[in-house]
Order: structure tokens, then C-alpha cells, then sequence
């Protein structure tokens, strides 16, 4: 008896929902992406560092609380661990400071790449599995730091190619004092944080009312966070008694970061105390940057100051840092119509006439590419003909010819694919 196997229509094998293939022309985009980020991180004195993609779970539920289980890929083992694809890096980062790092000279000023996960309905810009660049700055908490940090932000992303960016800063302990005044409890305070980091007014405005807030403490609250002057905040922060030197405080501090920040090249910048971020472990100035090509989905960076440390098991120390979405940077350069095509081009294509020719051609591509020259050199056999038109393809600048009189002359023939000259140079100078 013989067994006829039919399979369905279609692809037998799907990648998982929410995941993606890249081609070569995605990768060769990526790639260039993350030289230029890296570049710029180490023109900073960042270092690179790389954690696992599989983290324990408590690291992140310390972090997050336990509700973020229902957002990640979290499992058992065989062994019975609770374990995760990691969410985001930088507890990662911090765990890996607390355990081996703390004893290393600081300010620690550590970068990173990687691939992260999360469970949640994909939609344009938003995949289960995503790719984040960042840093996190560890032991020092001054001003002219922290300025320099949001400069590197900034810096990563223009040097990337990006040219339509809006900064936005603020402060939570500012925020704090303000939202204090409502008069709200924590459990309160929560729901309110959300809408105000999605920048939902009108619905922290009913929510305020749910919670029974006067109409003029909602109005003033929202005139707060709408404003964008800094010498209007003090006033703010004074409205009422209650412990204001904190927030006084942090004006102060949020005034010497912009001071700085000029320094640094970074003169456009707005205040925005719609920056809440929801989360516990940040603690006071914070900054988004966002790219308005993408629409809804615009922020490209998210930071600020934080401590987790501690929270770690660590000695408490000051901490800073950024994440970047590494898929939205590169969408917004295909939004912007970046020239990727330009980057990636063959500078040399090194054509031998005949076989016998083949290990001229090879050792005049090889010196190139010692050189740092991207080289292809033909090893299919292709006619001449043929050749020039697979060199104009792959966008070669210049084709260099290896002919039997070209090897007795001991030069090359060399054809400038955008003017059409062609000259022969000496072998030896390639």
C-alpha cells in the first residue's frame, strides 16, 4: 500500500506572526544604520556591551510589576524556570552592572544592539520582535551629564541620516508635584499617568472628573501641562503648600540641561511635561524624540533618568539612559527618501577576459579590498558583454578590465561607469 501526501496551498512553512525576513537591501540598510549609531557611540567613549535574548522573569516583573507578563513571551523550561524573551535591554544592562560591573571605574558609559520581544497585536511599526540601539550611563547624575546624554540621542539619529526631528523634555518630579495637588491616591494617580504619556487630555480630563476634581484644579492642571515656558512653571509649582522644594529643584536642573545642551550643538528643543512614562524606576528628567514623517507612531527615543540598582541588589547609584527603535529610524530614513541606494553601491567590478586571467583579477580586487574598497570580482565567466551589463546592476562606479595586453603592460583598463572614460592605470598602484 502507498501513502499519497497532500499538502495545503500555499507556503508550508510561515515565519511566526509578527516577525519578519529582511533581503539583502533590507540588511544592507540596517547594517549601514547600525555602523553609523556605533561610530557615533564610541565618538561619545561608550562601549559596547551584549546581554542574552533569554532573561529569568523576575528581572523584568521586579522591574515592571507582574502585569507586564501578559505583554512578553514568558515560558517554563524543562527545568521549571520561569524564563522570557526580553522586553527591552536596559534591566538587562543593569542586572549584568550589579553582578559583574560594580566594581569597574565610573562613570560606566555602555552601548548596545538587539532583538527584542513582546506580545502584542502587530501593526505598521510595531512587531513582536523588534530591534532596540541604546546606552545606559552609570555613576554620574550632573547637569552637563545629562545634557550630553540627550545630545548623544540626538547626535545618533542626524548621524544616521535623519533630518526631521522633534525633542521634547520634561521632568517627573515636577509633574509629581503638580499631579499631588489633584489630591488623587496612587491607585488613582495611575490611569492618569497613562492618558497623560499617550497625551490623551480629553480623556485625562474625564477621568479627573470621575475622580471628582474640581473643574478649576482640571483646568489648571491641564494649562500645566500644556505649558512650554519654563519661567511659567514656578508659579505652577507654588500654587498651593505642600512640599515644593523638590520640583523647585528640578526646574533648576531642567534649566541647566537646555544651558548645556546649546554647548552641544542642540539648540531646538521643547519643554513638555506630557512625558510621564508610567513607570516607578524613573525618577526625574525625561525626553522623547520623535520623527513627525511616521505619523501616530513617531517616537523614535525614549529616556531619561532612573534607578534600578537597587532594585537589582545593587549599591544605589545614578543612572541615565536611552532606548532607540531601531526598525522606526530606518523607516523614517525610507520616509525622508534617504539615498541607501548610493551607500550600498559596488565601488569596483574587476572583469578577466579569459580563465587563465582569473588570478590577475583576483589579486587586483583583493588589494582593493584591502583598502577598504567594496570589490566584486567575476568568477562566473561571464562574456564582457554580459559582464557590464551584471556590473551596471549591481551599480559599479567603476569596471575594472584585465585583458592578456592589459597583464603584459602590467596596468588595468578602468571604465568610469557614470562618464563612460575608460584609461589604463599601472597594476601595481590599485
Amino acid at each position: 500500500m502507498t501513502f499519497a501526501y497532500f499538502y495545503p496551498m500555499g507556503n508550508l512553512f510561515e515565519r511566526p506572526r509578527g516577525t519578519r525576513d529582511f533581503d539583502t537591501i533590507s540588511m544592507q540598510k540596517r547594517r549601514f544604520v547600525e555602523e553609523r549609531m556605533r561610530k557615533t557611540f564610541e565618538s561619545f567613549g561608550y562601549e559596547e556591551v551584549l546581554t542574552p535574548t533569554l532573561e529569568n522573569l523576575d528581572l523584568f516583573t521586579a522591574k515592571s510589576g507582574e502585569g507586564v507578563i501578559g505583554e512578553m513571551y514568558a515560558f517554563k523550561d524543562r527545568g521549571g524556570r520561569s524564563l522570557a524573551l526580553r522586553p527591552e535591554i536596559t534591566a538587562s544592562v543593569v542586572r549584568f552592572y550589579v553582578n559583574e560591573l560594580q566594581q569597574k571605574p565610573r562613570p560606566l558609559k555602555l552601548f548596545y544592539f538587539g532583538n527584542c520581544f513582546r506580545y502584542d497585536r502587530p501593526q505598521k511599526a510595531r512587531y513582536r520582535e523588534f530591534w532596540q540601539a541604546g546606552c545606559e550611563l552609570i555613576g554620574t547624575d550632573t547637569p552637563e551629564a545629562h545634557a550630553e546624554l540627550i545630545a548623544l540621542g540626538m547626535t545618533l539619529l542626524k548621524d544616521a541620516g535623519l533630518k526631521q526631528l522633534d525633542l521634547r523634555i520634561g521632568h517627573l518630579k515636577i509633574l509629581n508635584r503638580m499631579i499631588a495637588q489633584l489630591g488623587l491616591s496612587e491607585a488613582e494617580k495611575r490611569p492618569l499617568l497613562r492618558l497623560i504619556d499617550k497625551q490623551d487630555l480629553a480623556g485625562l480630563k474625564k477621568e479627573c472628573e470621575r475622580a471628582g476634581i474640581s473643574k478649576a484644579k482640571i483646568e489648571r492642571f491641564i494649562e500645566f501641562l500644556n505649558c512650554k515656558e519654563l519661567k511659567k512653571i514656578e508659579s505652577f509649582i507654588k500654587l498651593d503648600s505642600g512640599d515644593k522644594e523638590d520640583a523647585l529643584d528640578a526646574k533648576t536642573e531642567l534649566e541647566k540641561v537646555l544651558k548645556y545642551l546649546e554647548y552641544f550643538g542642540i539648540k531646538d528643543w521643547k519643554v513638555d511635561f506630557k512625558i510621564a512614562r508610567n513607570l516607578d524606576y524613573y525618577t526625574g528628567l525625561v525626553f522623547e524624540i520623535d520623527a513627525p514623517k511616521l505619523g501616530a507612531e513617531k517616537q523614535l527615543c525614549g529616556g531619561g533618568v532612573y534607578g534600578l540598582a537597587k532594585l537589582f541588589g545593587g549599591k544605589e547609584v545614578p543612572q541615565a539612559g536611552f532606548a532607540i527603535g531601531f526598525d522606526r529610524t530606518v523607516l523614517t530614513l525610507e520616509a525622508e527618501r534617504y539615498d541607501f541606494e548610493a551607500k550600498r553601491k559596488t565601488n569596483y567590478y574587476v572583469v578577466p577576459i579569459s580563465e587563465e586571467l582569473v588570478s590577475h583579477a583576483i589579486s587586483v580586487g583583493m588589494r582593493l579590498r584591502n583598502k577598504g574598497e567594496k570589490v566584486v570580482i567575476e568568477l562566473s565567466r561571464r562574456k564582457p558583454n554580459r559582464a557590464f551589463e551584471h556590473a551596471n546592476t549591481l551599480g559599479a562606479r567603476w569596471v575594472i578590465i584585465i585583458g592578456k595586453k592589459e597583464v603584459k603592460k602590467g596596468v588595468v583598463s578602468i571604465k568610469d561607469m557614470l562618464t563612460g572614460e575608460q584609461k589604463e592605470v599601472n597594476q601595481e598602484s590599485m
